[in-house]
């Protein structure tokens, strides 16, 4: 049995765990029972009725969040010269192509985007056991396989978000800072909520959520009740 410190104690005792709370209230809490001395991550969970194991179950997507995730953005695009000044232009913070290639290949993974173009996907997916296993890996689902690699790096730069449910059928997101407003909060986890909902598989039966939560780091999760984040259709 896990062993809880005394602050996690006194933030369990904020609330009730297995309540299903709105998400303004949800997010409330969060901000209220938040006890790191850092700037915590809020992070959302939100368990869904699909196999990911199904090709055509498996979902994923990107979301703008309208106020940013709240931490400075670190973006890679690797491309032909021609579309170097565009990346820079728009504030990537590297760009280049095979000494890029090179460095990730020997190990260096030290940014948070990954942007590049079709015509040099042959290089790029070489890379795929390294970006792979750490969410780097440029997908045109996602937008970041594309010619419009400017357009891209501002997105990425904005706070967009790339998410896939793991093999469990849970999609782990970011949805800001616990310094942010709570109304910011409220509109980051309504938007990556609509977002995914948008995104339901047709071959996805019966009830396509099955649980939400969201938690800072260190702090326990809590319940959101699935009728405050659904747009009626």
């Amino acid at each position: 049995m896990a062993k809880f410190t005394k602050k996690h104690k006194e933030a369990l005792a904020k609330f009730e765990i297995t309540k299903e709370y709105s998400l303004d209230e949800a997010v409330e809490l969060v901000k209220s029972i938040s006890y790191t001395k850092f700037d915590a991550s809020v992070d959302m969970s939100v368990r869904l009725n699909v196999d990911p194991r199904k090709a055509n179950q498996m979902v994923r997507g990107s979301v703008t969040l309208p106020h940013g995730t709240g931490k400075e953005i670190k973006v890679l695009v690797l491309c032909t010269p021609d579309k170097e000044e565009e990346a820079k232009a728009a504030g990537a913070d590297h760009v280049g192509l095979d000494d890029y290639v090179q460095k990730i290949k020997d190990g260096w993974t030290d940014v948070d985007v990954v942007i590049t173009m079709p015509s040099v996907m042959a290089k790029v997916g070489a890379l795929g056991r390294v970006l792979g296993p750490r969410g780097l890996m440029p997908n045109p689902k996602t937008g970041t396989v594309t010619m419009d690699v400017g357009k891209a790096v501002t997105a990425a730069k904005a706070g967009k978000i790339d998410f896939k449910v793991d093999k469990f059928g849970i999609i782990h997101a970011g949805v800001g800072k616990v310094s942010f407003d709570q109304s910011k909060l409220y509109d980051n986890a309504l938007e990556l909520m609509s977002t995914i909902i948008k995104l339901k598989p047709t071959s996805s039966k019966g009830a396509y959520i099955k649980s939400i939560s969201i938690s800072s780091t260190m702090s326990p999760g809590v319940k959101i009740e699935e009728k405050s984040v659904t747009i009626a259709d």
